[in-house]
């Protein structure tokens, strides 16, 4: 029941006309996904994972990303992989629950309509964790979605 809940599809973050990255969240993490360039061995891709700060880039060569995140992040919950020319990089919130309109900071805003849809499945992920005998996945909120981090005294931790 939990996948129904799992995003749907990635945001994909432009500039310049290109794709620099695509991501998602759930309750706890944010996903990074970049497409690598063709013929640039796995080995020379680095990724630097700061607490308020990612970095990511060929050794030897000037970042391709090097930003501020919207939020902190636990850098020692935080990694990255390479599979299939793709460079995941997973960054564990520090504030749990809480929804990111991006994972750059001031960079490729969701508008107010994708947050609050972000904030709802949010919500409704919560719900099915703290009661996983019951199937969330048809559930709706009329009108605002209340914070997943502050509902109801919060969100429990384990």
């Amino acid at each position: 029941m939990a996948e129904k809940l799992a995003p749907e599809k990635r945001h994909s973050f432009f500039h310049g006309g290109q794709k620099v990255f695509e991501w998602d969240q759930t309750l706890e993490e944010i996903n990074i996904y970049i497409t690598l360039p063709p013929n640039v061995p796995t080995k020379l891709f680095h990724c630097k994972i700061q607490s308020k700060h990612v970095e990511v880039g060929i050794k030897g060569n000037p970042p391709y990303l090097n930003h501020d995140l919207t939020s902190p992040v636990k850098t020692d919950c935080s990694f990255w992989t390479i599979e299939d020319d793709i460079m995941h990089i997973t960054l564990q919130k520090r504030d749990k629950g809480q929804t990111w309109a991006s994972p750059i900071l001031g960079q490729g805003q969701l508008d107010p309509y994708a947050t609050d849809l972000e904030q709802k499945r949010l919500m409704l992920q919560r719900f099915q964790e703290e009661n996983p005998g019951f199937d969330f996945s048809q559930a709706q909120f009329s009108g605002n979605c209340p914070d997943p981090r502050t509902f109801m005294g919060g969100i429990r931790s384990d």
